[in-house]
């Protein structure tokens, strides 16, 4: 007997946000470091044929196996593909399943009760995100939108940087992150960019609603673009004549405003 259309497109659906969920991550004492953590779930370990069999490969393939991970290996070329940076994999990746992991369409999608986001515009600095993340994550923050143009991505770095929290803590992926924000603000979440040149204070705002944080790059601030999709503008106190503080300081401070 045949699916019902409808059950194929549960399952499609299902193995889709599977798919989604996937982190790939890269170097050798990452991805070591990651088989070493029962709490992290596996999918599928690849590393290149020119690998020289040391003691680090050899003790990946063996946690591999271990854990019944499948491994499949790749020439150099095949594997960049799947790194997507060849020149700092060490021929080591690793897909993590990671259920905080996904894209923000989904998460507005399904969202059911009023959240609190940091979206990142043109944060290019690794361990800036890293340590976003870390704040994030110890502060309560309900996710992180994380564009891909423009911005830093996941890698060794980054996950020195966020002390492992970055497996813990909601990312949500998107291409752009203007037109990201823009679906947002149309479902009536509110959109605040951090300005210095903001009226309003970060505390002088209220809870309760579905509030969206613009951080913008470490020396241009929030762009344009994204701008264009804000509704409020906010400012963070400052004395003794500062003007600005470091991006992952600011997303500490909003992370934790409820709390202190």
């Amino acid at each position: 007997m045949k699916d019902s259309p409808q059950e194929r497109r549960r399952q499609y659906l299902k193995k889709r946000a599977f798919y989604d969920s996937l982190l790939t991550i890269y170097g050798r004492k990452p991805v070591l470091e990651a088989l070493e953590d029962p709490t992290l779930a596996a999918h599928k370990l690849h590393l290149a044929e020119s690998n020289r069999r040391d003691q680090l490969i050899t003790r990946i393939e063996q946690l591999a196996h271990e854990r019944r991970i499948e491994i499949a290996y790749w020439d150099r070329k095949g594997l960049s593909r799947i790194s997507k940076n060849a020149r700092q994999d060490q021929g080591v990746a690793l897909d993590l399943a990671l259920p905080h992991y996904g894209k923000a369409e989904e998460f507005l999608r399904t969202a059911d009760k009023p959240y609190e986001l940091l979206a990142l515009d043109g944060i290019t600095n690794p361990q800036n995100l890293g340590m976003i993340i870390r704040s994030a994550c110890a502060g309560g923050i309900d996710g992180i939108i994380l564009p891909s143009k423009g911005c830093a991505q996941i890698d060794p770095l980054v996950i020195k940087a966020s002390v492992g929290t970055l497996f813990k803590m909601r990312l949500l992926r998107c291409d752009d992150l203007a037109p990201t924000l823009a679906e947002f603000a149309n479902t009536g979440a509110r959109i605040c960019a951090l300005s210095s040149h903001a009226k309003d204070t970060l505390g002088e705002l209220n809870g309760g609603e579905a509030t969206i944080f613009v951080l913008g790059n470490e020396t241009r601030g929030v762009s344009d673009a994204a701008a264009k999709t804000c509704t409020h503008s906010l400012r963070i106190p400052m004395r003794n004549g500062v003007e600005s503080l470091n991006v992952a300081v600011t997303a500490a401070l909003i992370s934790f405003r409820h709390q202190l």
